[in-house]
């Protein structure tokens, strides 16, 4: 994928390290509608912008660039401000200005609450700064030994893990392993996740005898209708844990050191007879191509699959700070 460089009047295009014939050029001339002088760009994908786009700042004036009609439309976000740089991170848009920045949505250009924020808290490793929220305590330290109350491995490859109101995404280096409040993620979500799974695009978050639905495309967005009763959605009352494997709509959820089969697929569902562990308790389970992981404790164990585990007797634990943050052991 090409590479642009802005810079006053001009653009640099790059493929592979190396300057593309014509470069450099006008910015007006490649990007018609564009002016040049501008302060950041950034490219937003088209499951969060609706079509491939380019987001041009200047000043307090945005121009979105249709790469596919090859039209400019200028946008006033005063609420952003003007931006020395712009990013995607991880499916969310920065706006960094000095040492702050912002995330905003790159469709209407609101900026969420709780912005601006430190960049030396987030982005840049400073000697002497804490990388999470203090008042988050050991529940925002990563490499802490406080249980997670549930993890989930989504549609698309995501992998998360939740503890006191907190979620750590863990598929992705990049994001250094931050705390974020619920509400970040999945909005309007708040308060401990007891339980959590993923099928057929749509996200399960279970909290207490509620179950809020999330789609999973364009970042997370909560079905109208929810949070609802779990006992209507699943046919249970509560769940101390729950995994789907990839490709599969049986639905397992765990209470104790009993699990029980939802079939996904059925209209009204309804969970089967427990069946035993070989667990008197789990704090939260998931499902990946590697296997069912159940994690109790700061400890988890694998199995290679829903067979092993309802056929084995309880396998070594290994630490979930080292193997799945990085931290020391």
């Amino acid at each position: 994928q090409p590479v642009g460089c802005l810079q006053g009047e001009q653009v640099w295009a790059y493929f592979g390290g190396q300057l593309q014939p014509g470069f450099p050029r006008r910015i007006g001339d490649e990007f018609p509608g564009v002016p040049g002088g501008l302060d950041a760009a950034v490219e937003c994908h088209p499951e969060e912008c609706g079509g491939k786009t380019i987001l041009f700042f200047k000043g307090d004036t945005v121009y979105a660039f249709d790469l596919a009609l090859r039209v400019t439309k200028p946008r006033s976000w005063p609420g952003l401000g003007p931006c020395d740089a712009a990013l995607r991170w991880l499916e969310r848009y920065y706006c960094l200005r000095g040492t702050h920045f912002q995330r905003f949505n790159p469709l209407t250009g609101e900026v969420y609450p709780s912005y601006p924020r430190d960049l030396r808290d987030y982005f840049i490793p400073c000697p002497g700064r804490e990388h999470w929220n203090a008042s988050w305590g050991a529940a925002g330290d990563h490499c802490s030994k406080m249980p997670f109350q549930a993890l989930l491995s989504d549609d698309t490859g995501r992998i998360y893990a939740f503890r006191g109101g907190l979620s750590f995404r863990l598929d992705s280096l990049r994001d250094g392993h931050h705390a974020w409040p619920l509400g970040q993620t999945w909005p309007g979500l708040e308060g401990e996740v007891d339980a959590a799974f993923a099928w057929d695009g749509r996200t399960y978050l279970i909290q207490g005898s509620q179950v809020s639905i999330f789609l999973s495309g364009q970042g997370y967005r909560r079905v109208l209708g929810y949070p609802r009763a779990l006992q209507d959605e699943l046919g249970v009352s509560s769940a101390d844990a729950a995994f789907t494997c990839p490709d599969s709509a049986n639905l397992y959820l765990i209470t104790g050191d009993r699990i029980r089969l939802v079939n996904l697929t059925q209209t009204p569902r309804q969970a089967g007879e427990p069946m035993p562990l070989p667990h008197d308790h789990v704090d939260g389970a998931m499902c990946t191509n590697d296997g069912v992981f159940l994690f109790h404790g700061p400890s988890y164990h694998q199995y290679h699959s829903v067979a092993q585990l309802l056929g084995a007797k309880e396998l070594p634990s290994q630490s979930i700070a080292t193997h799945f943050f990085h931290c020391p052991q």
